[in-house]
């Protein structure tokens, strides 16, 4: 077995992992990345940059280069319902340089802080390295094994930073206890064509089913929202009741959705789960991003989440593993403490407030969900909302 060492290795090259890895290379701390896959071309990730996000890239100096990757701006999400369209959440109106969110693949951006973090010294990327266990000295975490495919690897380390995601094997490793809650809805996600200078709403309600369209330039990414665990009812009922529904929100879509939707593996599945660990941590082991906290797909603020778990981490234990020393576990609770509330926050607005905007069964459909007839009722609501999606509650800083 190969053995290295380094100040910290990240498992997981998704946001948290990338921007954490940056971040401490930045700091002059060495580190490793370690990404399982070969290269980051994973359809229908989510793909939301944040204006907290876009903060801190400012922060970093690279903005303007961030921002010639091919993306498109949204300033508003627009809910259409039976009751009629409203604007949910304004963006224009938070103030700041960055009054809207960015939709940018997400393939895009981590290449982004790949390239960035490699012209760093002491940042290394290991990819198609998948870490499958902990190296423990007594109850303390001291690395990482992984797979690769030069045979396996191991990796000495002084703070593993788990950033593996909602399946963690880091978290599952070390024995760490996940709080689930009930999340309101499953995604099917697809593809359609886009005409040049078609326009769409952000989201639109039916019977039994929601309809969510993300602005791609050449072609929409769909959202096809349907209640919790029903896909096989959803399979049982067949593609032609999918192309329908789509049809039913935009005519045009009819001859698309026929011709590019042929069977389902031309639909994707995405089981959404909303949960949190108890403890984030262990000695020498800290969980963040999903790995720490899975989030419903809803306003896409499970990457926002994710990297701001991650600057926070960088700038707090940063320091210490620069000077040559371990975090203790009083420090990584220090974190997790740090980004709890925002999380608990997330989640309880995305399994509460918004559960009814999505529907309960195949034959029902949702016309009047509350958060619609607030913001429609007190106009005002459309900032606080964008703040909190955009934003959140408590924005990170890179120093």
């Amino acid at each position: 077995m190969k053995t290295e060492t380094a100040r910290c290795v990240v498992v997981g090259g998704g946001p948290a992992g990338m921007m954490a890895g940056l971040l401490l290379a930045r700091q002059g701390v060495e580190v490793v990345v370690l990404e399982k896959h070969g290269d980051f071309l994973r359809d229908f990730r989510g793909d939301t940059v944040h204006p907290s996000t876009l903060r801190v890239i400012d922060e970093l100096g690279y903005l303007e280069e961030f921002l010639r990757i091919p993306h498109t701006k949204v300033t508003d999400i627009t809910v259409h319902t039976a009751a009629g369209p409203v604007t949910f959440a304004d963006f224009s109106r938070i103030g700041g340089p960055f009054p809207y969110i960015a939709f940018m693949p997400q393939w895009d951006v981590l290449d982004f802080l790949a390239r960035k973090a490699g012209e760093l010294p002491g940042f290394r990327l290991y990819q198609k390295a998948e870490g499958i266990s902990v190296i423990r000295e007594g109850d303390r975490v001291r690395g990482v094994r992984a797979d690769t495919p030069d045979g396996p690897l191991e990796i000495r380390a002084d703070l593993v930073l788990a950033a593996d995601g909602r399946h963690s094997t880091m978290r599952r490793a070390v024995g760490l206890p996940v709080s689930a809650s009930a999340a309101p809805m499953d995604v099917l996600w697809f593809r359609l064509a886009r005409e040049p200078e078609e326009t769409m709403s952000f989201l639109h309600t039916g019977r039994g089913f929601v309809l969510i369209t993300i602005d791609r330039g050449s072609y929409w990414q769909i959202a096809y929202v349907i209640p919790q665990g029903q896909y096989d009812a959803v399979q049982a009922e067949g593609l032609d009741r999918l192309r329908a529904d789509v049809a039913s929100v935009h005519p045009p879509f009819g001859d698309r959705v026929r011709r590019e939707i042929g069977d389902w593996d031309d639909v994707k599945l995405l089981s959404v789960r909303v949960d949190r660990l108890r403890t984030w941590y262990r000695p020498g082991l800290l969980c963040i991003g999903d790995a720490a906290h899975a989030m419903s797909p809803a306003g896409g603020v499970g990457i926002n989440l994710a990297v701001q778990d991650a600057v926070a981490a960088a700038r707090m234990l940063g320091p210490t593993l620069r000077a040559g020393g371990t975090p203790t576990p009083r420090e990584l609770a220090r974190v997790q403490r740090r980004r709890e509330l925002p999380v608990r926050a997330v989640q309880t607005a995305q399994v509460h407030m918004l559960a009814d905007l999505y529907p309960k069964d195949r034959r029902s459909t949702v016309e009047r969900p509350l958060a619609a007839r607030l913001v429609r009722r007190f106009p005002f609501l459309t900032r606080w909302t964008a703040r909190f999606i955009g934003v959140g509650l408590r924005p990170e800083h890179v120093s």
